[in-house]
């Protein structure tokens, strides 16, 4: 869990950075509907989670720097005991202050009301620009509002800034609670795949492992995935983001799961290819050592100093020579990999930041430059090869393999820790574990 302390240090560091000038604004997430008058289950805006630990929808958060009635407010519904008996707790506007530390709270059915005056000979407005919504349109009115009042002597905001650059390059750097958040959701991760592995049989479908994995993340309190499942068996793991998870599983065949559960917001992302039946073919084991080879490399490269496309340029270099070797490609390794003709089998990154969001925020480049590794990041390290089944002048012995191995990984000061280590990925390990069979 993250303290109130955190949550307060992380507000004072926003305010910090915007300055005395400044207001902020940022909303929490809708409340959606999946059909006529049934919602789905709700999941707090990250940005807004991250400043707040508030998980309750129409809410926003307003940041004042310097005002002396209170910087931190927040705008919520009010305690209703009716909504209460009918849809559960929420804290109203006195466990808006007494629980997540609001100096003030209020309705927000009264944001017309008191935001313009908050809003009143402040220079800039912070606010996301990335969710484009409601409150931009609210937010023009407002400031309209204000430039009408310019004979009495009060000044509208003159600029309107996007807050995620500051605000996600704090995200960007994880503090020890967070990765311990992050630890526990690749345990529990770790746990589900060890558990399909074991239960994976010949004419099974791929929902029911979907629902092995679901079973488990449940099983510890984590109710939902940090992101939908992906259980391709065959072919279907040439579909980078398959989630039909409907087909029959196939002896000889191949699955690829790709699932992470979420732990109090924060996800793992874990991604294991193995062989249906527990047994490799020679086809499909020179193909899955190759991507671990190159996975081996890639988190080789992941410490302070080195770049963010340093691991994605090292698991290129092994995967063309590797699919040179295999006959996947013909040509001059260097030239291949300068005309990206692996683009064709390989098409995607080698990575990405993890946190509050399973592809979280962060800049991977700094002006022209890529990133810099620094202790505190986290990031996904996960090649693949994908041969789908139309591959041309490809041996058809390859056709419909489709293989991810993936791994989150810390970067700490003498180099990086992987945190999902324990879930096997060796041709041996995984063959040894799927023999143990779960009754």
């Amino acid at each position: 869990m993250i303290s109130p302390k955190e949550f307060q240090r992380r507000r004072r560091q926003l305010m910090r950075m915007v300055g005395k000038g400044a207001i902020v604004l940022i909303p929490s997430a809708p409340l959606l509907k999946r059909n006529r008058d049934v919602e789905y289950p709700f999941r707090q805006d990250s940005d807004f989670y991250y400043l707040t630990g508030f998980n309750e929808p129409e809410a926003l958060l307003v940041l004042v720097p310097g005002r002396e009635q209170g910087e931190y407010l927040l705008f919520c519904r009010e305690y209703d005991a009716q909504k209460s008996v009918w849809t559960g707790h929420h804290a109203g506007l006195d466990g808006a202050r007494a629980q997540f530390g609001a100096d003030d709270a209020f309705p927000i059915t009264d944001l017309d009301d008191i935001i313009p005056g908050l809003l009143e000979n402040r220079e800039r407005v912070y606010y996301p620009m990335d969710r484009v919504g409601e409150l931009h349109g609210r937010l023009l009115e407002w400031v309209q509002q204000l430039r009408g009042k310019a004979r009495s002597g009060i000044s509208a905001p003159g600029e309107l800034v996007a807050v995620e650059h500051l605000l996600h390059d704090m995200r960007l750097f994880k503090s020890a609670a967070e990765i311990g958040a992050i630890r526990k959701a690749a345990e529990i991760s770790v746990k589900a795949h060890l558990r399909v592995m074991r239960a994976c049989r010949p004419g099974m479908h791929e929902y029911q492992l979907e629902a092995e994995l679901l079973h488990e993340f449940t099983m510890h309190g984590m109710r939902s995935p940090g992101y939908p499942c992906i259980v391709a068996g065959g072919s279907n793991a040439c579909v980078l983001h398959y989630t039909d998870n409907s087909a029959a599983l196939k002896d000889g065949d191949l699955v690829l799961i790709d699932a992470g559960a979420e732990h109090h917001n924060y996800a793992a992302d874990i991604s294991r290819t193995f062989p249906v039946n527990g047994r490799f073919s020679a086809a499909q084991r020179d193909v899955y050592e190759l991507v671990l080879e190159a996975q081996a490399a890639a988190i080789a490269k992941i410490k302070p100093g080195n770049h963010w496309i340093d691991p994605h340029d090292e698991a290129v270099q092994v995967l063309t020579k590797g699919m040179v070797k295999l006959g996947l490609l013909k040509g001059k390794v260097s030239k291949l990999i300068k005309d990206e003709k692996y683009k064709q089998f390989y098409m995607h990154r080698t990575g990405h930041w993890l946190g509050m969001d399973v592809h979280d925020v962060g800049d991977y480049k700094v002006g022209e430059a890529w990133r810099m590794f620094e202790p505190g990041m986290v990031l996904t390290v996960e090649p693949g090869l994908y041969i789908r089944p139309d591959s041309k002048k490809v041996d058809k012995r390859w056709h419909g393999i489709g293989i991810r191995i993936e791994d989150d990984v810390l970067v700490t000061k003498d180099g990086c820790e992987v945190l999902t280590r324990a879930a096997p990925k060796s041709v041996e390990d995984i063959e040894s574990l799927m023999q143990e069979k779960s009754p």
